[in-house]
């Protein structure tokens, strides 16, 4: 497929810093401790199946879906339930209830679920369940439960799987690298949810900084009916679902709308692995790759980590921080979420963590009208309106101005001259307007 232009109106070129998009993937051993929220998805918390004093093996599940959107959990070591209490969340404001699971130094598997080894030969109900079953999220960063985002309602076509390997975010090479050493496993896993939604042709979206994942994937891609690669443009935020679905195929979502509405369901590419693990190894979602990087860490990479993983941990594998570490952030620089210890986990949708020697907090300004904020929405909102009705505390106010678009990208932060928290101001007023609402 050729290059196209990007397809979405706004955004912005943070520098880039993919310092660790040379990195190949190194598998670190199981930790002495992990800890596993109940939460580590949109929807509903998780039902614990287990309780303190079990004993439990790799890949057993320890909780259920909670309800119709909600996601399995499953242990990632071997070992004995120690604790199951609120502890701290990277990406949540609470702590949130959680198992504890001290190793036993044996690592040991459950054993295997059934394997789907042809699955056109399975029902697209059984598939679905088995995604379900493995706990498959979207690895992203959304965290969406996988199963859900498979079923689209009847009678909606779906003209277009996309998947999402743009990895726009500055710093960020874990999708990068699964693409480069697991390009095979990935479009293994993307026909599979093909043939689940029955989608009519697949895409594969790469931003053109990644010449190593493209020209790997191209290859594999060369002979696959109805599955091609897309180089877009690097632009943030390329990767936010919306926006990649205008960059590819030029359709656009409707306000409050979802993708099947014009015909798309994205997924990202490590959940697409993900996929591929579950269905044809029977192996449950326990470990992802984490970029490890930033300025302030002394040996940056990419390394496969198990969930539940502390970040204390996922620094002491990098030789530790340097002594100029200012700031802690899970995810990327734009959306991730900055972090006042180490004592966190890693959860299904940490894709990055980053070791900063500078942070951009501090005392911010009056908005000056100067619209910068407005030129750079993807969204095409009014940002500036947003930021300061809700810095004022007119929640209501800011429904006119359809808060509950805003995709919390961070384009307008970034730009503001005043050094205002836009997206911070957004976020509580959504927050009001969904409590409002429930």
């Amino acid at each position: 497929m050729k290059k196209k232009p990007s397809g979405f109106s706004g955004g912005v070129h943070p520098p880039e810093r993919k310092i660790t998009s040379e990195e190949k993937i190194i598998a670190l051993p199981a930790p002495p401790k992990v800890v596993l929220p109940l939460i580590q998805h949109l929807g509903c918390a998780a039902k614990l199946k287990v309780a303190v004093g079990d004993v439990v093996f790799r890949g057993q599940k320890i909780a259920e879906p909670g309800g119709n959107v909600s996601a399995a959990v499953h242990a990632s070591i071997s070992g004995k339930v120690s604790a199951v209490a609120p502890w701290a969340h990277p990406s949540l404001l609470k702590p949130v209830e959680s198992v504890v699971i001290e190793s036993d130094g044996k690592d040991e598997a459950a054993p295997f679920k059934a394997i789907f080894s042809d699955y056109a030969r399975h029902t697209r109900d059984d598939l679905r369940a088995a995604v379900a079953d493995a706990g498959i999220v979207g690895m992203g960063g959304a965290c969406f439960p996988s199963h859900v985002k498979m079923s689209p309602p009847k009678g909606k076509d779906i003209d277009y799987l996309i998947l999402n390997g743009c990895e726009c975010e500055p710093y960020l090479t874990a999708d990068d690298a699964l693409m480069r050493e697991r390009a095979k496993e990935i479009i293994e896993g993307a026909k599979i949810i093909s043939h689940i939604i029955d989608a009519y042709q697949t895409v594969i979206a790469v931003e053109e900084n990644k010449p190593r994942a493209i020209e790997t994937l191209k290859k594999l891609a060369f002979n696959e009916p109805n599955l091609s690669v897309a180089v877009l443009p690097v632009k943030y935020p390329q990767g936010a679902e919306k926006q990649l679905i205008a960059a590819v195929t030029g359709r656009v979502v409707p306000s409050g709308g979802l993708p099947f509405q014009v015909g798309c369901v994205v997924h990202n590419v490590a959940t697409a692995y993900a996929v591929f693990e579950a269905l044809k190894k029977g192996k449950p979602l326990y470990e992802r790759v984490v970029s490890v990087s930033g300025d302030a860490v002394k040996k940056p990479g990419n390394y496969l980590a198990r969930v539940g993983t502390l970040f204390s941990d996922i620094a002491a594998a990098a030789d530790g921080a340097e002594e100029s570490l200012v700031k802690v952030v899970a995810g990327g620089p734009m959306m991730g979420f900055a972090q006042g210890a180490l004592e966190v986990p890693v959860v299904k949708g940490t894709s990055g963590v980053l070791f900063l020697s500078s942070s951009r907090s501090g005392d911010f300004k009056p908005c000056i009208r100067c619209a910068k904020c407005v030129m750079v929405c993807p969204m095409n909102l009014l940002p500036n309106m947003l930021s300061v009705l809700g810095e004022k505390e007119l929640y209501d106010d800011t429904d006119r101005y359809y808060a509950a678009d805003c995709i919390e990208c961070g384009s307008c932060s970034f730009v503001c001259p005043s050094n205002r928290p836009i997206v911070a101001h957004i976020k509580l007023s959504k927050s009001y307007l969904c409590s409002k609402k429930s």
